[in-house]
């Protein structure tokens, strides 16, 4: 039987709403009906309330769990990649060999940019921070793909979604590269995805330039376990900004200048600035202390949505010890700094019983700066990634029949009606 809330304001019922049930995690009041009563609901941010239903992503903060398309995350690491794990978020299944091949083989095809857009890099100074290049760069796509407005056409809608897909590792690259005031390096079709954006990165004309299996295998886990995370501040953008019909790509860029701002895409940036401020391991044991105590923050430990532990973080851990090893940076300072917070506070009673963990912002930080990657485009990396999360929840909202543009309501606080006075009078 199904279950109702009933609204009652000074004895008087103004509404009586149905409880939706989802297949797993909190069922969901429907309030649709609340604002024909006059009346709307107060929730800052947004933390109680659904402003949709997806079948994409599910999160278990209590659990510490994370499923792509009811996939466990972990299992994905072990045996899947980001290409596989992009055409799972976008399609709801699994791609078979066949799938999973046509799709390698269309992201190859579409790497490559059209040689006006690369002119573009011409107006940016060369300290332009690259997310400001990646945004803007995303946004003058779409003006080479009008098709893309032509969305309810299935098969428009897989190729523009696909294009940029392909695209972002190179425009990801070439800002990295302008940044650094290097000559831009092209891509390479027959290297895979991870290979060929870090060939873009670091190779060096005239140089042979192999890619370690182990740092592409790295790189690549880093985009996979970024790929999505359900409804969160970018991923709500890129949806708001969707529901007026605008151009994909656009509705993109809504989710890269929200990941910009340091609350959202500036964790494992964080993780970094924080080491160096520990700046030795003989002062990891000081500066656990001065945590408890208020004094410091500890960044890349615990998680807003995972109260027990980040599913991504074991994942992340071994990862990372692995890429020291490959490069043999176990005893650089900075990652020694690191090591020795990681053991301190995994064996601390404190840290223990307020849960506060790794999460997959410290490892990737680590991983991504032991590889070369430098701290400026840890968020745009964290943006290629997302990506495909963005574009699936774009097209998720996008075919739903029961689309509408986003309307937030308001509690207004301000004057009631004034009268206006001349300037004179005043």
């Amino acid at each position: 039987m199904d279950k109702f809330v009933n609204i009652n304001i000074e004895d008087k019922n103004v509404a009586t709403m149905p409880i939706l049930k989802s297949t797993i995690g909190e069922n969901v009041i429907d309030m649709r009906t609340l604002g024909k009563q006059g009346v709307w609901s107060y929730d800052p941010g947004f933390l109680s309330t659904a402003s949709c239903n997806s079948k994409i992503t599910y999160i278990d903060g209590d659990k510490g769990q994370l499923l792509y398309r009811g996939y466990p995350i972990e299992q994905l690491a072990e045996y899947s990649d980001y290409l596989e794990g992009a055409y799972l978020l976008l399609n709801g299944e699994l791609p078979t060999l066949e799938q999973k091949n046509n799709l390698v083989l269309y992201i190859n095809d579409h790497v490559l940019l059209h040689e006006q857009i690369i002119n573009i890099f011409n107006g940016f100074n060369r300290n332009a921070h690259p997310m400001s290049i990646l945004s803007s760069l995303v946004g003058a796509l779409s003006s080479y793909h009008p098709e893309g407005f032509s969305f309810n056409n299935t098969e428009i809608r897989t190729s523009v979604i696909l294009n940029l897909i392909a695209k972002m590792p190179t425009l990801t690259a070439m800002a990295y590269r302008f940044n650094q005031g290097l000559s831009f390096v092209y891509p390479n079709s027959k290297l895979s995805y991870a290979e060929n954006f870090l060939y873009m990165m670091f190779s060096v004309e005239n140089k042979p330039f192999t890619v370690n299996p182990i740092i592409a295998k790295a790189f690549d886990r880093i985009l996979l376990l970024h790929a999505d995370h359900e409804q969160n501040a970018s991923t709500s953008a890129v949806r708001v900004a969707g529901s007026s019909g605008t151009h994909p790509y656009a509705a993109i860029c809504a989710g890269i200048t929200t990941l910009w701002g340091p609350a959202h895409g500036g964790a494992n940036e964080a993780v970094l600035k924080m080491l160096n401020e520990i700046g030795s391991e003989d002062n990891v044991v000081k500066y656990v202390e001065g945590v408890k105590d208020k004094k410091y923050r500890l960044m890349g430990f615990g998680h807003r949505v995972y109260k027990n532990f980040d599913p991504r973080a074991n994942i992340m851990r071994n990862t990372c010890h692995d890429v020291l090893d490959v490069l043999g940076k176990n005893n650089d300072n900075l990652f020694k700094i690191a090591m020795k917070l990681e053991s301190v506070a995994l064996s601390d009673k404190y840290f223990i019983e307020h849960k506060l963990y790794p999460n997959v912002d410290f490892y990737s930080g680590i991983i991504l700066k032991a590889i070369g990657i430098p701290e400026s485009m840890f968020t745009v990396i964290f943006a290629l990634a997302r990506t495909v999360g963005w574009l699936s929840h774009w097209q998720e909202m996008i075919t739903d029949p029961e689309l509408k543009i986003s309307r937030p309501r308001q509690l207004y606080t301000g004057y009631t009606s004034r009268d206006y006075l001349k300037i004179e009078q005043r």
